[in-house]
């Protein structure tokens, strides 16, 4: 259905007119860069334009108080002198005679992408708006911030649409306590902020924005912040509270609508974030929240506030929301001690209200290392043997270009099963040298199956030279299949393959120590673990019960997939492997993130039905929701977390407190 871009240059005329060394960032070349750099790679013109409207009083008083709204009214008729006394009320913030007009154009571009994704016009999109809003309260402009916009698009897409549930997550550095307490009692918002707090030290400076704050009376439970107590925040530390914190409540929440509060400030070179994330990772946030509500996600600029990382990131972000398969994630060498910390408080204070969260670790009983503000003289010192840059003087390289294959997904079918919409019909002409390798490694099979064979290692390859994204394959045996494919990926020295086995397959009996392949066995048979990269995961109903299934998906499988990082995934689907639909679509959803999106994708013959719905996830459709999920069974978590906890001496992505709180987390 389309993305849609909605920017308009009215938005850049507005500028700081005093000298406030707090504001001097907030400029309009912001705006700029970040469009700029759009058209220039071509991701505008493939996004679908909507024009700008302003919002209406009636709009903006859905969040703000009539009296701070005629207040603002009156800014356009001020003098210099009488915009600063006015300034002086709020904080951090400035006036200029056309903010108004620009904030109610940045309110009103917000409603516009709402009411483009919601009556199905578009799927999905960004709006490149300024000011932000985020931290603006009810009667008070504050941090850049005049009228809250994406709290104005959550009330105004209950109102309009019936929108039951909202999840507004909220990646900018600093705390969105506008939106906070727009929400603070409504559970039917739920609010997910991280952001540098540093023990309250870092604007805005407020105890409410700590791990403990979880919302108020009914809403209890619905706001969540993952306050990072250092700087220097990585790709890890990002992916890991997305993993084991956000994306576990928000498939728990089963939200109708995704909107981002999109603040890049919290990308490396960024003088107000100072944290180290390279912006290629804004591709694999947006990619996870994608499978969300449905697809319906609103991504609505925020901070941002370095040149180069800003416009970067927002490149990144529209790239995915237009269905382009993400790039290898990069630098993921396992989350800080710190992160670990915040993550840990975050998910003990939350545990009593998510079933997901239940067998979080205990709240932690030891002064934490993030409970211990460095001394002022420590500050700006070496750290790491290394020292301390600041924000603006970080190096990063562009980020790697992302080519989308000239097809999308290929289908190997048999005879009689009629190739799904979007997809191509693939086959090969039989290789000698390919056929005489397959009679040597099946010399008992059937020679019907060969030809199929061929054709799925022709596939490979051209996935691998980027000619076809992913695909999908019905086969006689899908057990043969999957050896096929492994043997022949493995021998390339720069290949490395995840095998994602759903339901009773009978796994090759040989398991490669190399590293070439990682297997991650759903099932509900107990299995011994062979090696580090041999992962059974056993489950009472298997993987008929979605919530342990999900559960085992996002805090297991996504982790081990983001730090193995492989270049092919391989997903087998044993007949009558007890998922339903909605769960295999989200599983094949969510692993496209991984490999440049090469998946492929192994179904039994006979499975005839699964090939549409498959198909549809492959070719970048949203997967169905899951409905409100249910608490999963005890006994799978206690199992899942006996095997993560055994898992994360070797993979780092899978901790979810310091080490030295870990004991913590055995049950």
């Amino acid at each position: 259905m389309g993305t849609a871009l909605i920017y308009d240059e009215e938005m850049t005329k507005y500028k700081l007119l005093w000298v406030d060394p707090a504001c001097k960032i907030e400029v309009p070349e912001r705006l700029i860069v970040s469009y700029e750099a759009l058209k220039n790679s071509g991701l505008a013109d493939r996004c679908v334009s909507v024009p700008v409207r302003k919002a209406t009083d009636e709009d903006i008083l859905l969040v703000h108080s009539e009296e701070y709204l005629e207040a603002v009214k009156k800014t356009p008729f001020m003098t210099l002198e009488d915009l600063q006394k006015f300034t002086l009320q709020y904080g951090d913030v400035y006036f200029h005679p056309n903010i108004y007009h620009c904030a109610k154009l940045a309110a009103g571009a917000s409603l516009q992408l709402v009411d483009s994704v919601m009556t199905g016009k578009v799927r999905n999109g960004m709006a490149l708006v300024r000011p932000p809003g985020h931290h603006s309260m009810r009667s008070a402009a504050n941090g850049f911030c005049v009228f809250n916009n994406v709290a104005i698009a959550a009330h105004y897409a209950k109102q309009k649409y019936g929108v039951k549930r909202v999840l507004i997550v909220d990646w900018d550095v600093h705390h969105g306590q506008g939106v906070q307490y727009s929400f603070e009692d409504d559970p039917s918002v739920l609010y997910f902020s991280w952001h540098r707090y540093e023990h309250q030290k870092f604007w805005p400076q407020l105890r409410e924005s700590d791990y403990d704050i979880v919302g108020k009376e009914k809403g209890e439970g619905f706001n969540i912040n993952v306050p990072w107590n250092k700087v220097g925040m990585k790709n890890s530390d990002y992916l890991s509270v997305f993993c084991h914190m956000l994306l576990p409540v928000a498939y728990e929440f089963n939200p109708d609508l995704v909107l981002v509060c999109a603040g890049f400030d919290s990308a490396i070179g960024d003088p107000e974030g100072e944290m180290r994330a390279s912006p290629d990772i804004f591709a694999h946030l947006t990619h996870l929240l994608m499978n969300l509500a449905g697809g319906k996600l609103c991504a609505v600029l925020e901070g941002g506030y370095n040149l180069t990382s800003l416009p970067q990131s927002v490149c990144q972000t529209v790239q995915t929301l237009l269905g382009d398969p993400a790039p290898r994630p990069a630098n993921l060498d396992g989350p800080c001690v710190s992160a670990l910390e915040s993550l840990h408080c975050s998910r003990s204070a939350h545990r009593k209200y998510w079933s997901c969260l239940k067998h979080a670790a205990e709240p932690p009983t030891s002064d934490l290392s993030t409970k211990r503000p460095k001394l002022a003289e420590e500050e700006g010192k070496v750290e790491n043997g290394e020292e301390k840059k600041s924000a603006e003087e970080e190096v990063w390289p562009e980020p790697p270009r992302r080519v989308p294959a000239p097809v999308r997904t290929a289908s190997v079918l048999p005879d009689g099963v009629s190739c799904p919409e979007g997809c191509e019909l693939f086959s090969s002409s039989d290789d000698p040298v390919t056929a005489s390798k397959l009679r040597e490694n099946f010399p008992n099979d059937d020679s019907d199956a060969l030809p199929a064979l061929s054709s799925l290692i022709a596939l490979v390859e051209k996935m691998d030279r980027n000619e076809i994204c992913n695909g999908l394959a019905l086969v006689h045996n899908v057990t043969m299949a999957m050896t096929c494919v492994v043997q022949h990926a493995a021998t390339a020295l720069s290949n490395r393959v995840l095998v994602v086995c759903v339901g009773d397959v009978v796994v090759p009996t040989h398991h490669r120590e190399d590293g070439k392949t990682l297997l991650v066995h759903f099932s509900n048979k107990e299995e011994e673990q062979k090696s580090k990269y041999h992962i059974p995961v056993c489950l009472k109903k298997g993987c008929r019960d979605v919530s342990g299934f999900m559960q085992a998906v996002l805090g297991l499988l996504l982790p081990l997939g983001y730090e193995y990082d492989p270049s092919l995934v391989l997903l087998v689907r044993a007949p009558d492997g007890g998922l339903c639909d909605g769960a295999w679509q989200q599983l094949t959803g969510l692993l496209q993130g991984l490999a440049q999106g090469h998946t492929l994708v192994l179904m039994q013959e006979g499975e005839n039905v699964c090939v549409g719905p498959t198909a549809s996830s492959l070719l970048g459709e949203a997967a169905p929701s899951l409905g409100k999920l249910p608490a999963p069974l005890p006994e799978d978590v206690e199992a899942l977390e006996r095997l993560r906890t055994r898992l994360q001496v070797d993979w780092k992505l899978l901790q979810t407190t310091a080490p030295e709180t870990g004991r913590g987390d055995e049950h």
